[in-house]
């Protein structure tokens, strides 16, 4: 009899009713919807990245051109207080300036007051 009772099974193959239907639509959409947003992340994430990497190399570059701009205020610096101590040195001993012009005095456009002493070597 045993026998007998396996050969009265018999599988069923059903369409899917509409409520699985509408499960199996629901699912898809979700699996899309996932995956949408994965390659949405993905690209914020490297959008981001590059963004950093920009900045980087930005702050880099700024970096450099701000201690190359040092160098120069330093060089600058130097240069005017050399300049500076030759006029000093220079000004005792300048046959332009005499008596009656050392009380002169002129005002530059800054503000600050100088003297001139001497005519410029390229006026002729």
């Amino acid at each position: 009899m045993a026998q007998g009772s396996d050969s009265n099974d018999t599988t069923f193959t059903r369409s899917p009713s509409p409520s699985n239907r509408q499960d199996s639509s629901d699912d898809v959409k979700k699996v899309m919807r996932r995956e949408k947003n994965r390659i949405a992340a993905q690209k914020s994430r490297m959008r981001q990245t590059q963004k950093a990497d920009s900045l980087h190399l930005e702050s880099e570059n700024l970096e450099k051109e701000n201690a190359a701009l040092r160098k120069e205020v330093k060089q600058l610096t130097e240069e005017a207080k050399y300049l500076s101590s030759v006029l000093s040195s220079h000004e005792p001993l300048c046959s332009m300036m005499g008596p009656q012009s050392s009380d002169i005095r002129y005002s530059s456009p800054h503000g600050a007051l100088y003297q001139p002493h001497m005519t410029s070597r390229y006026q002729q």
